[in-house]
């Protein structure tokens, strides 16, 4: 799945993904859900944290094609925020880019509001920073 995500991500950000790249390495810190369909892998997405305290990031959310529309990236990211308030964490970061309209709609019906570009993110036109409390 990530190498789907990864693909429609160059195509939606030619010639920029390549920046971004080296910011969607996910390590052995993340926490991953992964949601099934008729026992097949349908989405996915992780958080980490960061180094704002009580502060984690949501990274690498995908709903293949076929699962789209039903809600799946709405439970996956519910599932997400609850983990990590369940591990003490306050708030949520993510980023978003400016050609995902339907990524910022979900985050933004989530509860999420915008906030200033922060980490590897400050500078970068095509970069949309969004935040949620946990509590």
């Amino acid at each position: 799945m990530i190498r789907e995500l990864d693909a429609d991500l160059w195509k939606r950000y030619q010639p920029y993904q390549a920046k971004y790249d080296a910011f969607n390495k996910v390590d052995d810190s993340a926490r991953v859900v992964i949601v099934f369909q008729a026992d097949q892998p349908a989405g996915c997405g992780c958080y980490r944290p960061i180094s704002e305290p009580d502060c984690v990031e949501i990274k690498r959310m995908f709903v293949k094609p076929a699962g789209r529309g039903r809600g799946l990236a709405t439970r996956i990211l519910r599932e997400l925020e609850i983990w990590a308030a369940e591990e003490g964490y306050k708030t949520a970061r993510l980023e978003t880019g400016i050609k995902q309209p339907e990524a910022l709609a979900l985050y933004e019906k989530a509860g999420y509001h915008h906030i200033e570009k922060y980490g590897p993110y400050v500078g970068l036109n095509t970069s949309i920073c969004l935040e949620k409390s946990l509590s």
